[in-house]
């Protein structure tokens, strides 16, 4: 017998030999099977009480995938690279970093070296890390690198851990500062006082329907309304990134509308000078125009 081109080991082979005289093909098939080889049976003779005789010989036949040594457990790998990721975000310079670019402004390594408060040589090491395990993408242009979070499921588990690092076991008080509280952006959605009424209203209004797991469907009622928006509703179910799902907001501890849905009511706000972006911070600011609008279209009576 052989092993891909190399000798078995001849005690391995007696072994194999004289366990076949005690049990059946099959079983020997799945013992073996366990030790990554497979056993293949040549014809041969039964006896009383022994399923094939002392003359059969059996061919072992190496399985690719085993490695002597070495194990391996997909859980185990799971589990490590959860804590890789969670250790690149668990470093404090590098958590200031990304909750920074939360409000979907892409910036410089020098700016994100003054909000770390670190030196723009360990700024670039931080980031280099963040790259790597892919929770910041970068964009050159010219001599500048602009930074900026790798898409919305990273601005996802950062809401998220806002929410965890803040949980509190007595009643719920915010303690956000009011411009942030009433309306910002949550990477390229809104939120805020004002995501939450919008997610409640929409839901109020049926224009929304719960899906999958934390996920939303557009009713007919609310393709309607946003056709009215001029909100193009098929590219944004056509698209890569999930359609809308309940963002758990950080400061009203409620949901608020994620996803394609959310980025859409977003651009719409903006579009139409519904409200202003603060160019230093993730608030933003409902103007007259928008507090009108958002009553006459949504029913929204905004304080």
């Amino acid at each position: 017998a052989n092993r891909s081109g190399d000798s078995c080991d001849c005690s391995f082979i007696q072994l194999l030999y004289i366990h076949s005289l005690m049990i059946n093909e099959s079983s020997l098939q799945d013992n073996c099977y366990g030790l990554g080889v497979t056993v293949e049976f040549n014809e041969g003779a039964a006896t009383e009480g022994r399923p094939y005789s002392y003359a059969q010989t059996i061919a072992v036949v190496a399985q690719g995938r085993f490695v002597y040594h070495q194990t391996m457990d997909a859980e185990q790998l799971d589990e490590k690279a959860v804590a890789r990721i969670a250790g690149a975000i668990g470093e404090p310079a590098r958590a200031r970093m990304l909750f920074c670019l939360m409000d979907g402004h892409a910036r410089t390594s020098t700016e994100l070296a003054v909000v770390a408060d670190v030196s723009t040589s360990t700024a670039s090491a931080h980031l280099n890390r963040l790259k790597a395990e892919r929770l910041v993408k970068v964009l050159t242009q010219g001599k500048h690198r602009f930074y900026s979070l790798d898409g919305p499921k990273v601005a996802r588990v950062l809401e998220g851990l806002s929410v965890l690092a803040d949980q509190p076991r007595r009643k719920f008080v915010p303690n956000t500062p009011t411009r942030l509280r009433t309306a910002r952006v949550c990477y390229d959605h809104l939120a805020g006082t004002l995501g939450v009424q919008l997610h409640d209203r929409f839901k109020e209004l049926k224009w929304i329907s719960n899906g999958a797991p934390d996920a939303y469907e557009l009713t007919a009622a609310g393709e309607k309304a946003l056709d009215t928006l001029n909100v193009n509703v098929e590219e944004m179910r056509n698209s890569r990134r999930r359609f809308a799902y309940a963002c758990l907001d950080w400061s009203e501890r409620r949901p608020h509308i994620g996803g394609a849905l959310g980025s859409a009511l977003l651009d719409t706000a903006v579009k139409r000078k519904w409200v202003t972006k603060d160019l230093d911070s993730r608030a933003i600011r409902v103007t007259n125009a928008g507090r009108r609008e958002m009553l006459a279209r949504f029913g929204l009576q905004l304080g």
